[in-house]
């Protein structure tokens, strides 16, 4: 082992990383991260987040126990009611009623034409 490598004081990490610009930081009271993909949400509860900056750049860490879960595509908070004049295009175009015709615009993500598309697919 080489002389002066190995045990490093946590003080002089902290002044050198000061001096080469990083900074790091704890977010205190972390209730949840959640991590979505088109399928999965990955959350992980009560989770330590530190965040690094280097050069105007910032690195989130985060660690904990993740639990995933399908990701509910149009539902919860995020889903928006579909525009009345789409509701009615859907059902005029494919003779569907109002429910069927919302469920299409959420499933498509409130295009017409692939709703209409998917209706008459169906």
């Amino acid at each position: 082992m080489m002389p002066g490598i190995g045990k490093v004081n946590p003080r002089q990490m902290k002044q050198a990383m000061r001096k080469m610009g990083i900074t790091t930081e704890e977010i205190e009271n972390v209730e949840e991260v959640v991590i979505r993909t088109p399928t999965v949400e990955y959350v992980i509860k009560n989770a330590s987040v530190s965040v690094m900056g280097v050069q105007g750049q910032k690195t989130y860490q985060v660690m904990g126990e993740a639990v995933t879960r399908p990701r509910q595509q149009g539902g919860g908070e995020e889903a928006e009611e579909a525009p009345a004049e789409d509701v009615e295009l859907v059902m005029s175009q494919t003779g569907c009623d109002a429910a069927t015709a919302k469920k299409a615009l959420q499933e498509t993500g409130g295009q017409p034409a692939e709703a209409i598309l998917k209706i008459m697919t169906s």
